[in-house]
């Protein structure tokens, strides 16, 4: 597909210099660190290599996914925190774990290679089958699990609703294998179900702008309803300097929090409210093209502590292909050609 020059607000040379500096904290092994001497995280980690696809970076995004079928384990799962020589956090999330079908099918759609896909299903297959063995009688999927097999004893919004949407890149890239896995489309209607009408099966995390907009970005809500629970969270959790606030009392802009919900609102269709926010975060972009995490109004401060990650300039990278339809991929975050098993 032809890269067009310009996005909303970016050039493709601002993409790919974006991109070169998610490179610069990528490891040997493919590991993509959140920042220099940081750690890293199996969702981030696919979330960056996702944006080093949209920039053309595919050598670097497939080294990135075979660090991950590396480091799978046998039943599915990887752990929660690792650093460049080991693991910091041993727990297992679950939507950590889930998030590598939105990266294979991603991968797919830009490259159409038939051999990485072969490689990488029976990780995602494996994934996928880990996640929902953690799915409760109410939908909802507890979000984490100690190694030694025990559960956490709830669930969360924002992780529930992200694996709702990798469920859907899972559901085709099975169809794409031309394997069926209708146990895995009757437990994405169930999760649905959950998030759309029983707010009661989660945490409350009211405080949290992800909690706000994941159900819409993730396609759990849609339509009319999708709009109508924008609006009702708007004037908590958008700034009037602009971008979203990461928790409702406090004036921390986020870039990545905000490139999302530019995406949700992509999803119910607000174009206009998307562009905005997209290009209010343009002021966390830093000389080498990387994006500062967030900052602090009034007072202009970054925050925290002039930290950049690799997660935040994935974010922008893969809002601008969303905007603009840079890639093939473009729509995977506008939930096109996903299955719709919201009710």
């Amino acid at each position: 597909m032809q890269q067009p020059e310009h996005t909303s607000t970016l050039s493709m040379a601002d993409i790919e210099a974006t991109a070169d500096s998610i490179i610069a904290d990528q490891q040997p092994n493919g590991l993509i660190l959140w920042f220099p001497g940081g750690h890293a995280d199996p969702w981030n980690h696919v979330e960056a290599a996702m944006a080093l696809d949209v920039a053309g970076r595919h050598t670097e995004a497939e080294a990135a996914y075979q660090w991950l079928a590396d480091e799978q384990k046998p039943d599915g799962w990887w752990h929660h925190y690792y650093l460049a020589d080991g693991i910091e956090d041993a727990k297992i999330d679950t939507n950590v774990c889930a998030y590598v079908a939105t990266g294979v099918w991603h991968h797919w759609l830009i490259t159409g290679d038939t051999g990485f896909l072969e490689t990488m299903w029976p990780v995602v297959e494996r994934a996928v089958d880990f996640v929902l063995g953690m799915q409760r009688a109410d939908g909802s999927i507890v979000w984490a699990r100690h190694v030694d097999g025990t559960p956490w004893s709830y669930a969360l919004l924002t992780g529930s609703s992200s694996i709702y949407h990798s469920l859907g890149c899972a559901l085709r890239l099975a169809e794409t294998m031309d394997v069926d896995r209708t146990d895995w489309e009757f437990s994405a209607v169930q999760l649905a179900h959950a998030i759309a009408h029983h707010p009661d099966a989660f945490e409350p995390k009211e405080r949290w702008a992800m909690d706000w907009y994941y159900p819409v970005l993730a396609g759990a809500l849609t339509g009319d309803a999708a709009r109508e629970h924008l609006a009702k969270g708007r004037p908590t959790f958008i700034m009037e300097q602009g971008g979203i606030r990461c928790v409702s009392d406090q004036p921390w802009v986020t870039a990545a929090e905000t490139c999302e919900c530019a995406m949700a609102y992509l999803v119910a269709g607000e174009r206009d409210e998307a562009v905005e926010l997209f290009n209010s975060i343009q002021v966390l972009r830093d000389d080498d093209g990387a994006y500062f995490t967030g900052i602090v109004y009034p007072d202009n401060v970054n925050f925290p502590d002039h930290e950049r990650s690799t997660y935040t300039s994935a974010a922008v990278i893969l809002a601008a292909d969303a905007l603009d339809d840079i890639t093939a991929a473009a729509g995977v975050f506008r939930n096109e050609d996903l299955p719709d098993l919201s009710s």
